[in-house]
């Protein structure tokens, strides 16, 4: 009871101090609170970070640190994972500032925000394969890196945008081939080609196109389409010889 007594204590001294705290920022100079809240964000100090950037930007929304204080509450959203918020500061920013030196930055940072989003615990720490969850915001996240290289190719973002599109791109192919064996399974057979030719369509030279060959022409057999079928299997044996897929085709029952 007596530890109990001195952690509450201990937490009520901590509110009573954060309290005097505000208090004073509220006679700060925006040079200041601008300092304050930079020195916390680069401390690793997010929440803090957000309260005096939120409360920078209610008194002082316009001049420099206003433009920067909106970039800057943007990450600090992003890394206390509200994601919703720093995606919402980042278009406020990209609407109010397009010809800022660092607009760039916000297009980045909006991929960024939807490349991490929805990792959990358990996807951060244990082997779970990402390419099973829905997409959603990881065609969010492709679309923002691809619009950030569109619009500014020189960017100093735009290499590491690169690199992230074709993890993306990697990862949203082998969820559509989820999906097709899904229907393959289901007996859905027509919908799992679909799906199989839509990989390689639309996701040429990922790894993921030999196994939508393969499905593709499994679907195809089985449902007596003989001549897609070869196809399918013409184009996997001429690109990816090595492939087992081709004796998984052979072996293919036909219902």
């Amino acid at each position: 009871m007596r530890f109990l007594f001195i952690f509450f204590l201990s937490l009520g001294g901590c509110a009573w101090f954060g309290d005097k705290d505000d208090d004073a920022a509220k006679n700060w100079t925006v040079e200041r609170l601008y300092s304050e809240a930079k020195g916390a964000l680069d401390s690793g100090y997010y929440s803090k970070a957000v309260e005096y950037y939120e409360f920078l930007e209610t008194r002082f929304p316009f001049g420099v640190y206003g433009q920067q204080s909106l970039l800057d509450l943007a990450y600090a959203y992003y890394k206390t994972e509200e994601f919703e918020s720093a995606m919402s500061a980042c278009d406020r920013f990209i609407r109010l500032y397009p010809q800022n030196i660092h607009v760039d930055y916000a297009y980045y940072l909006k991929g960024l925000v939807n490349f991490n989003r929805g990792k959990g615990l358990t996807e951060r720490f244990l082997p779970i394969d990402s390419s099973q969850r829905d997409q959603g915001a990881a065609m969010t996240a492709f679309q923002a890196f691809s619009e950030l290289i569109e619009r500014y190719p020189q960017s100093g973002y735009a290499e590491d945008a690169k690199k992230r599109m074709v993890f993306l791109r990697n990862r949203l192919a082998k969820h559509e081939i989820h999906v097709a064996n899904y229907y393959m399974k289901r007996g859905a057979l027509v919908a799992a080609a679909n799906r199989a030719k839509h990989v390689v369509e639309t996701y040429p030279r990922t790894p993921s196109v030999p196994d939508a060959l393969v499905l593709m022409a499994k679907a195809y057999k089985i449902l007596d389409m003989q001549k897609l079928s070869d196809d399918a299997v013409r184009v996997l044996e001429l690109n990816y010889p090595n492939h087992p897929g081709a004796y998984e085709i052979k072996e293919t029952v036909v219902r």
